[in-house]
C-alpha cells in the first residue's frame, strides 16, 4: 500500500457514484486496501480510469487488480479519455465469501467532441484472496 497526502479530492464524490466521498469510497483500494467485493472492485477500476492524471496510484490500481494472464503491458488510463458516469445493472456473486463474480455496467464517456457510452459485463476472481478483473464482455 502506498502511503500519500489528503487531497482535495479525498472530500470530493467517488467518481464510481455511490454519492460516498472519494477517501470514503474507492480511495483505499487506488491505495492498495483489497476491495471486499467484486462490485466494489469493479467501482475502484472505473475510478482509476475516471481520474487518469489526476491521481497518483490510478495506473499501479489496474496493474495490481488485473489478472496477470490477461493484463496488457501498459495498462496506463488514457488521461484524454474522460470517464463520465458509471451505472452498475447487474451484480452475480462476488460477495466476501465467492470465489468469482460477475458486474454487469455501464459507463459513459467523452474525448474531446466525441462521446459514447461502455457497456460490459465483467468477469473477478479470486487470486491470493484479493479480487482481480480476469476479462469482459463488452456490447
Amino acid at each position: 500500500m502506498t502511503a500519500r497526502a489528503v487531497s482535495t479530492l479525498d472530500a470530493a464524490p467517488c467518481p464510481c457514484g455511490t454519492g460516498r466521498a472519494f477517501a470514503e469510497c474507492c480511495g483505499p483500494y487506488l491505495d492498495g486496501h483489497p476491495a471486499p467485493t467484486a462490485e466494489a472492485l469493479m467501482r475502484s477500476r472505473y475510478t482509476a480510469f475516471a481520474l487518469a492524471g489526476r491521481h497518483a496510484s490510478a495506473a499501479n490500481h489496474l496493474w495490481r487488480t488485473w489478472h496477470p494472464s490477461k493484463r496488457p503491458e501498459d495498462v496506463t488510463p488514457d488521461p484524454g479519455q474522460a470517464w463520465e458516469g458509471l451505472v452498475i445493472t447487474e451484480v452475480v456473486d462476488g460477495d466476501e465469501d465467492d470465489e468469482a463474480g460477475e458486474v454487469a455496467f455501464t459507463a459513459r464517456w467523452r474525448r474531446g467532441r466525441a462521446h459514447g457510452v461502455l457497456t460490459e459485463r465483467s468477469f473477478f476472481v479470486r487470486r491470493a484472496g484479493r479480487w482481480v478483473y480476469f476479462d469482459g464482455d463488452v456490447n
